[in-house]
């Protein structure tokens, strides 16, 4: 029998991974639309998306059907907690100043110029921009930012729904971030630069961080108290270990150059 606390740390783990993976995939998406032809770019996604469904059914099914539960909560909490512990040190050191924040504009003006280059190469009018027809630097490269995106995503619905034996409902979470995203993407008609993404990354990075860990810990026989309401626990105690180590990592940074102060 599932917790409710499972169940929605489950539900929120897979849709803010995947409404993060997401945004950077609209973000090229958009890009190639607005550089190429919206048809292509958007018939490139769409084959992405189909892949990536596919992916899911034909791994993620066997993995629940056939693979023993202790088993396959040892290996999918080695997983998450692999991912989990990337994405903690990736907002981690974004957070305290040691790495640039993610920047949608600047992916999405690199890629706009990229593509346009590319069309004034081959020697496409309109600065790369093409409008009727179908155009394969448009499909390959919105194929490729939503397949390289989602590959991600789908390790985490396989991951966090395989070892929950919910594999329909981390797939359901991923299907409704990709529609909110969808949805936001056509309203604004460019990428989600508001997004706040290092927030939710370190928030997905917790989550997945605190499933890993007690999935391995249960897949190897320890008892946790309190069964599933574990994961709260272990949520709250990576929430005071991330929050310490970034206070913990502005102390470390460089002092800024004497002739820098000066100049500022």
């Amino acid at each position: 029998m599932h917790s409710t606390s499972s169940t929605i740390v489950l539900v929120l783990a897979v849709f803010g991974a995947s409404a993060v993976e997401m945004v950077e995939a609209l973000t090229i998406v958009v890009a190639a639309g607005v550089s190429r032809g919206w048809r292509s770019a958007l018939e490139g996604a769409a084959a992405a998306a189909v892949v990536l469904g596919v992916l899911v059914v034909v791994v993620g099914v066997p993995l629940v059907r056939y693979i023993p539960l202790d088993a396959l909560r040892v290996v999918v909490g080695a997983l998450l907690l692999v991912l989990g512990l990337s994405w903690l040190r990736k907002a981690i050191l974004r957070s305290s100043g040691h790495k640039d924040l993610h920047d949608e504009d600047k992916i999405y003006a690199e890629t706009v110029a990229e593509l346009s280059e590319t069309g004034a190469e081959s020697g496409t009018p309109g600065q790369g921009r093409v409008h009727p027809g179908r155009d394969g630097v448009a499909f390959v490269v919105a194929f490729k930012g939503v397949f390289l995106e989602g590959t991600e995503v789908v390790l985490i619905v396989i991951s966090l729904g395989a070892a929950q034996h919910r594999l329909g409902l981390a797939a359901l979470a991923a299907a409704a971030a990709l529609v909110v995203v969808a949805a936001v993407g056509l309203l604004v008609s460019r990428q989600l630069s508001e997004v706040p993404e290092n927030t939710i990354k370190t928030a997905v990075g917790i989550m997945l961080t605190s499933f890993g860990l007690f999935w391995v810990g249960e897949g190897a026989g320890v008892n946790w108290p309190g069964s599933d309401l574990a994961i709260p626990v272990l949520i709250g105690f990576f929430i005071v270990v991330t929050l310490a180590y970034t206070a913990f990592m502005r102390t470390k940074l460089p002092a800024p150059s004497p002739e820098g102060s000066a100049a500022a």
